[in-house]
């Protein structure tokens, strides 16, 4: 009965966990929980406003799936000013959250037997959904040493003629990784000799960067490259609307026109209310994100401080986003005071919730083995009860 699509695919382990570490506190269990990707802070007050007025103003029917034009308008607005791309109308979508921007892709470009190559780690969910479109994604592991990034010559390696996507995230989830303007220049070099590759930038984490780091993205920086990029992005990190289902892209019309005509056959439209705060979010007050940012980076350092003075972990410094992605390699091998084996990063990850009650995800669910993503977007105390439980557990083992 049930499809062989679906049988091919894993549930999102990001989603699992974090239901897990819900049922274990509903049951009693004194819990941490630092698997999912949410900022812990409140949707800012002109956004919500906006929402009461839209309420207010009956603008509650239908609305069209590629956006209103007032959307449309602010978007626009937004890649001129942010990262100087010019767009038409004719070339945005809106959809119901940045994963169904990059689903709605996949499902409008992908025949049966498409490449798309996805560098790891990567956001858990991008090698099923290319899956679910009967395409077919090759991971491509980037190590520590290189940033957790992908290199040119690796680009070169793996592209074949039935390659049709890349997929790039900057700043990634789950490392916090960016790539820098040069780096994203020389990327560009090799796929300007493929020219039958196109690009999915997701941008998600765009406008949450540390220290001075200056973000790019690849159709800014590789103009000949814009007609071959879709350049996703959304509300739910930054402007911290996870719950309010908005994300958007700009790219080549007819790669656009396909995406609306799926959307046009899934699910029409996000809400009409999410629409109108959206255009509150992109023209309003932002000097939010910077608080929130400083908050950010004083949790990152914190975080980065006490898993580096933890015996067996050890963690680069991330340029953005809200995560960290420690290495715990050092720890596979040893022993649990129960007497158990950690034979793999999920082991590990286990082990510390059942020990000391602190929900991660492991390495090996983005791709990579022997880490494991903790994201800092909680208050600073919570981070330091984690932490210290953290480096008790570890201390335990033999």
């Amino acid at each position: 009965m049930i499809s062989d699509r679906v049988n091919n695919i894993k549930p999102s382990l990001t989603i699992a966990v974090n239901i897990k570490a819900q049922e274990l506190k509903r049951a009693g269990r004194d819990i941490i929980i630092l698997a999912a990707g949410e900022p812990d802070f409140d949707t800012p007050d002109n956004i919500k406003n906006a929402a009461y007025e839209a309420i207010k103003k009956g603008l509650t029917k239908y609305v069209p799936g590629k956006g209103t034009p007032d959307l449309q308008a602010a978007i626009i607005k937004k890649f001129k000013e942010d990262n100087n791309l010019e767009y038409t109308n004719e070339n945005i979508t809106v959809g119901c959250g940045g994963k169904h921007i990059i689903y709605n892709a996949f499902s409008a470009t992908l025949n049966k037997g498409d490449e798309v190559l996805i560098p790891a780690p990567y956001w858990v969910s991008y090698p099923d959904m290319v899956i679910l479109n009967d395409g077919k994604p090759i991971t491509i592991s980037c190590n520590e040493d290189t940033g957790f990034k992908l290199t040119p010559e690796d680009l070169e390696k793996n592209i074949t003629p039935q390659t049709k996507w890349l997929m790039l995230n900057s700043p990634s989830n789950p490392t916090g990784s960016m790539y820098s303007r040069n780096e994203l220049i020389e990327l560009g070099k090799v796929l300007e000799k493929h020219d039958h590759v196109y690009i999915l930038s997701d941008d998600i984490y765009e406008k949450i960067i540390y220290e001075g780091n200056k973000f790019s993205t690849i159709a800014e920086v590789c103009p000949n490259l814009k007609e071959r990029t879709l350049t996703m992005n959304g509300l739910s990190k930054s402007y911290c609307m996870t719950g309010w289902r908005v994300g958007y892209a700009a790219g080549p019309k007819n790669v656009i026109a396909a995406m609306n005509k799926v959307q046009s056959q899934n699910i029409s439209s996000t809400s009409s209310i999410s629409m109108a705060a959206s255009v509150e979010a992109l023209n309003g007050d932002q000097s939010f994100i910077a608080s929130n940012n400083e908050s950010f980076l004083r949790r990152r350092n914190l975080v980065i401080k006490n898993l580096n003075e933890t015996p067996g972990l050890s963690c680069r410094v991330p340029e953005g986003a809200f995560y960290v992605f420690p290495s715990c390699k050092v720890l596979l091998g040893k022993t649990t005071p129960q007497g158990k084996l950690l034979s793999s990063d999920g082991d590990f990850m286990d082990y510390l919730l059942e020990e000391v009650g602190v929900a991660g995800v492991q390495g090996s669910a983005f791709g990579l083995e022997g880490f494991f993503r903790i994201s800092y977007a909680t208050s600073d105390k919570i981070l330091e009860d984690a932490c210290n439980r953290i480096k008790l557990a570890c201390s335990k083992l033999s």
